[in-house]
């Protein structure tokens, strides 16, 4: 497997030019702005456990933080 590494650092066993390491194109949605209210999902915990997000922590603040893979 051949690793190359672009202009950001990133490595990835994907050819650089690949259309899995383009970035989004201008304008694309990026996810929910900061402090916007997140939609209804459930989740399980490190246990398994289903955890939903807005019945579960209440009126607690919370931080969410979304990974994209730029190569899965």
């Amino acid at each position: 497997m051949t690793v190359e590494r672009d202009h950001h650092g990133f490595d990835a066993p994907a050819p650089l030019g690949h259309p899995g390491r383009a970035g989004l194109p201008d304008g694309h949605p990026t996810g929910p702005e900061v402090g916007e209210r997140l939609p209804d999902f459930v989740l399980p915990d490190k246990d398994g456990n289903p955890v939903d997000f807005h019945k579960t922590r209440g009126n607690a603040k919370a931080v969410v933080v979304f990974y994209r893979s730029a190569v899965w």
